[in-house]
């Protein structure tokens, strides 16, 4: 384990913990030694975390310094930075957005004794960043696949040949290049994956598909399982 691990699970132990706790007994349950421990305290107490106690007679944290109530571990946090860092090479903007105020949510949420672990960037993901389409908002695509909504647009195939569709989207896939939108193509009476930069227009109606959208991801899963291909439209 880490020492930035050690330092977050000791606080998580000492957190919890009814009395005091011996580094012995800390040591046994991170699979390190006693010694290590000590190290650790004397770190974690140079950052000003208020523990108490001493060698014999153990260790606890001062009331008044506590983790919020959801706290996630050193890599559950890093496999989170670098999730927000890939939604860097989608197209989707509102994403992007919403990428960047997570990870400021994050920051904020760490304990300052523990923040300065995180101050270093380390995790990059590094790639093709797909543009955002012109004619199609993906935002919209999300929301209306969240309220099962249909989408009216306009297609243009391989061909350059345009046809309007009324499509029920069901799923994103973000590619490097493009994302494609899944939904059920009221024209072909069928699923279909639409490439969101072949989208001539794109726009909300008034009908709904409620309580289809479950039923027709698991058609979509199943038929992708079987023939590992995704029929275009």
């Amino acid at each position: 384990m880490r020492k930035a691990s050690r330092l977050f699970e000791i606080i998580q132990i000492l957190r919890i913990a009814d009395a005091p706790v011996t580094a012995a007994r800390m040591a046994q349950s991170l699979n390190v030694t006693a010694r290590s421990i000590y190290r650790d305290i004397a770190a974690l107490q140079a950052m000003r975390v208020p523990i108490q106690g001493g060698r014999g007679i153990g260790y606890r944290l001062r009331s008044g310094f506590d983790l919020p109530p959801l706290m996630f571990s050193i890599e559950e946090t890093e496999a989170i930075v670098l999730a927000l860092a890939l939604l860097e090479r989608t197209g989707d903007v509102a994403l992007k957005e919403a990428a960047k105020h997570v990870n400021q949510k994050i920051a904020a949420a760490m304990p300052p004794p523990l923040r300065q672990v995180f101050g270093t960037k380390a995790l990059y993901a590094w790639g093709t960043v797909a543009p955002p389409p012109d004619r199609i908002d993906l935002a919209m695509v999300r929301a209306a696949i969240r309220d099962e909504r249909k989408i009216e647009i306009y297609y243009r195939d391989e061909q350059g040949r345009t046809t309007q569709r009324t499509i029920r989207p069901i799923a994103l896939i973000y590619y490097s290049e493009t994302a494609n939108i899944v939904a059920w193509c009221e024209l072909r009476e069928a699923l279909r994956n639409f490439r969101a930069d072949r989208v001539d227009s794109g726009s909300l109606t008034d009908a709904f598909f409620k309580g289809e959208g479950d039923v027709l991801r698991s058609r979509w899963v199943a038929g992708w399982k079987s023939n590992q291909s995704e029929p275009s439209a």
